[in-house]
């Protein structure tokens, strides 16, 4: 077998790597962090975050050979906009090589309701491409929300293609996945994330990342999960408006792989939350 035919392969399997949204820190904890994300990529994972933002933030997200294989390289954009209501977002992303290719735009909005509920919506906009076979494209939506439970315990969930959109005829091209879980940081520079996810056609996942802030512009993490099992790890650098994010993660078949992410933060002045 050709490698593009094996690329193509692996696509079409449960492997699916344009499902893996950004970005590194949130990689990093093995997407545990579903009631704590705090930066420009919550608009891919839980859009309600990004309400918790006081600043201007533009991401870059790129994983150049997920495992060696350039043919599945991918990466996102997206920035956010403050404002005292809440915020607004835009983001894309880009994935795969020149016989296979997905795309979307992300358009989203969030809310704060006197710091007691955060809650977000996303418009996806997704169009794939296989070369000789076609194209499709859908619309679908995400949604998401964060209660702060306590000054330490925060409680999220998040909702993935809510209307079932798919791509062509066949059904659940797109998956439908559903997350809840919380965020514990009683302790000082060290916060706890748990998570359950449930894909409708996959076994439920468990979810656990830990982020600890070691020193004033370094922060350490690392995450489990078991459906699949995947171990994670990574750091953050964080210095005047500059967040730089680097995550590994382990595939139970195809081993190890990088990806980073940067983060730009610009002041917005009279933004009150």
């Amino acid at each position: 077998m050709g490698l593009k035919t094996f690329v193509i392969t692996i696509i079409f399997t449960s492997i699916s790597f344009p499902q893996m949204d950004p970005g590194a820190k949130q990689i990093a904890l093995s997407y545990s962090d579903v009631a704590l994300t705090n930066d420009v990529f919550g608009l891919f994972n839980n859009p309600a975050s990004l309400a918790k933002i006081n600043l201007r933030q533009a991401g870059v997200y790129y994983s150049p050979a997920p495992f060696g294989f350039t043919e599945m390289a991918n990466g996102y954009i997206a920035y956010n906009e403050p404002f005292n209501w809440g915020s607004l977002a835009v983001g894309g992303m880009s994935y795969g090589f020149e016989l296979y290719k997905e795309n979307k735009i992300l358009v989203g909005s969030s809310y704060n309701y006197k710091d007691k509920f955060l809650i977000g919506i996303t418009l996806n906009y997704h169009s794939v491409n296989i070369k000789n076979y076609g194209s499709a494209n859908s619309f679908y939506f995400n949604v998401g929300g964060i209660v702060p439970i306590s000054d330490f315990i925060s409680w999220g969930f998040s909702v993935h293609n809510l209307n079932r959109a798919t791509l062509g005829k066949e059904k659940d091209q797109i998956p439908t996945v559903l997350k809840t879980g919380f965020n514990f940081s009683a302790i000082e520079n060290i916060s706890l994330n748990a998570a359950i996810e449930k894909d409708i056609l996959q076994e439920t996942s468990l979810l656990f990342g830990i982020n600890y802030d070691i020193i004033k512009y370094i922060s350490l993490r690392t995450g489990f999960s078991n459906e699949p099992s995947r171990f994670t790890a990574g750091i953050g650098i964080n210095y005047s408006f500059f967040t730089l994010d680097y995550a590994v993660f382990t595939h139970p078949d195809l081993g190890l792989t990088h990806q980073a992410g940067l983060i730009i933060s610009f002041e917005k002045e009279n933004i009150e939350k």
